[in-house]
């Protein structure tokens, strides 16, 4: 019952007209965006609208951070589009749903806390990749279809059209000056919604896209056999799907964090992810993940609580029920401008001004993961191999810092004093420092700032002190952590352990 009082923070002070606003801006953003995602995918254009209702609803009243947005994301709909080819609208369903599952588990177990191993330069990568995603969208709304094939527009469509997307934008700049009430964007959609009714102004609408009007997301299990051949098929898509939405969300709650101030729950976000996913696969909906566009149209119409997306979700659910005839006659043209300046602010500007004074690997990194998503659309891969790549650099640097200071004491001991981490990097630098032929007879190796770090870092001590005991002299490691002198062979043979100084270390876990 605690738990379930404690799901909203009732001391959190809410502007309920500022969440208001902020949910129908998104609605009116996130519509022709999920329309589009859709019938991308070949999917039927409801399930968009479906999954924007449904994730954003679960997600806004259940997930880990208030403020941002989910819905019927492109990063997953691309996913399933082989699928979808290959086996139909059912199969994808199925994989939704059993994506939805595997984002629960990964919520149980709390491993979401291996997105902190994504470095910086990767998420600038992400975040510019999206934002160069969000704006290569919006070009496709300058296209039409004639003679069955997609073509640019032209003549005066293509000046209208233009004309009424920079007339959004300076809207947009420029509302904030005027009044704060309203937020920019939804400001902007109305005054060239008005206006383009009052002119007649003959330019592509929502209608041109897809109809929006239907019913309640109704109930539907996959028609799918049940059967292992199945999950051989669904399964690999599931895999991506829960990776890729996992991902982008989770590196969404970051940026969420950075901009609020305080910080999310990522284990609860997961759960919520899936279990939207799982309500997706069961309720006709493509299924989705957090949106970073809309989350910063709902963070830059100054929302900070769940109120916003709630109201959001809802909205879109009424225009499905009742507005659609209103929705379709809204220009293309005034969502297509608010995008791009969402593309505008969602890009990491400050990445550019510090480019010079980045390490040139990070600048690659960066680089490589911004060009990954913009070119394949796979934001799971693009984080993946710039993780790779940070941890390739992060070894190489870390081989080149393991040194030994060495001496002779008073008795004619000597004396190696290792410093920087042993690891599979670094053992080979590690093995060229011993004279086992030139040493004395007894040799002291201390570890008290050094670290075995791997299987190979042990393999490679047990190696050197079987040199040593085969030469016939005395060797001992001092400051050797516990759980390195359990795994060394011969170990009572080689190490002294002193318990008042030999270091105990633990591995530190996420609660």
């Amino acid at each position: 019952m605690k738990a379930i009082l404690h799901l909203f923070d009732f001391r959190q002070q809410v502007n309920l007209k500022t969440e208001v606003m902020a949910g129908l801006t998104v609605a009116m953003t996130m519509i022709p965006e999920s329309l589009s995602f859709a019938i991308l995918a070949g999917f039927p254009p409801l399930t968009g609208l479906y999954a924007a209702f449904i994730m954003g609803l679960v997600t806004a009243i259940f997930g880990g951070r208030p403020g941002m947005i989910s819905g019927g994301a492109g990063a997953t709909a691309v996913v399933l589009i082989a699928l979808m080819n290959s086996h139909g609208i059912d199969y994808v369903f199925a994989a939704v749903l059993l994506a939805g599952v595997q984002q629960v588990l990964v919520g149980i177990f709390k491993l979401t806390k291996f997105i902190r191993l994504v470095p910086q330069p990767v998420m600038y990568g992400f975040v510019n990749g999206l934002a160069i995603i969000i704006f290569l969208a919006q070009l496709e709304q300058f296209k039409t279809i004639a003679n069955g094939q997609t073509v640019w527009l032209s003549g005066a469509a293509l000046w209208t059209m233009a004309v009424l997307v920079a007339l959004t934008i300076v809207l947009v700049l420029v509302f904030p000056r005027i009044t704060k009430k309203i937020p920019a964007s939804l400001g902007a959609i109305i005054i060239v919604f008005l206006l383009v009714l009052m002119l007649g102004i003959d330019t592509k609408t929502v209608r041109d896209i897809a109809t929006v009007s239907g019913g309640f997301p109704p109930f539907h299990l996959p028609q799918v056999p049940l059967n292992w051949h199945t999950l051989e098929v669904v399964f690999p898509y599931a895999l991506i799907m829960a990776g890729v939405g996992l991902i982008e969300t989770l590196l969404t709650l970051n940026l969420v964090d950075e901009i609020s101030g305080n910080k999310g729950n990522g284990k609860r976000e997961c759960l919520a992810q899936g279990t939207a996913n799982m309500l997706n696969g069961l309720f006709t909906g493509m299924g989705g993940c957090a949106m970073i566009a809309q989350t910063f149209v709902n963070l830059s119409a100054g929302s900070r609580a769940r109120l916003a997306g709630i109201v959001g979700a809802l909205a879109i659910l009424a225009v499905v029920l009742f507005g659609a005839p209103v929705i379709e006659r809204l220009p293309m043209a005034a969502l297509t401008g608010v995008m791009i300046m969402v593309a505008i602010g969602t890009f990491e500007w400050a990445s550019l001004k510090v480019i010079n004074k980045m390490p040139r690997h990070d600048v690659f990194t960066g680089i490589l993961v911004a060009v990954i998503t913009v070119w394949l659309h796979n934001l799971a891969l693009a984080v993946l191999v710039g993780v790779i790549i940070a941890a390739l650099v992060f070894a190489w640097e870390s081989a080149k810092r393991i040194r030994a200071r060495k001496y002779l004491d008073s008795q004619g001991v000597k004396h190696y004093e290792l410093y920087g981490p042993l690891f599979f990097g670094s053992v080979t630098a590690f093995q060229e420092k011993f004279d086992v032929t030139g040493d004395p007879d007894e040799v002291i190796i201390d570890f008290k700032d050094s670290r075995i770090m791997d299987m190979s870092a042990i393999e490679a001590l047990n190696k050197l002190t079987k040199k040593y005991l085969i030469a016939g002299k005395q060797l001992r490691l001092r400051h050797l952590s516990a759980d390195c002198r359990k795994l060394l062979a011969d170990a009572e043979k080689v190490i002294e352990v002193n318990i008042a100084e030999d270091p105990e270390y633990r591995v530190g876990t996420e609660s």
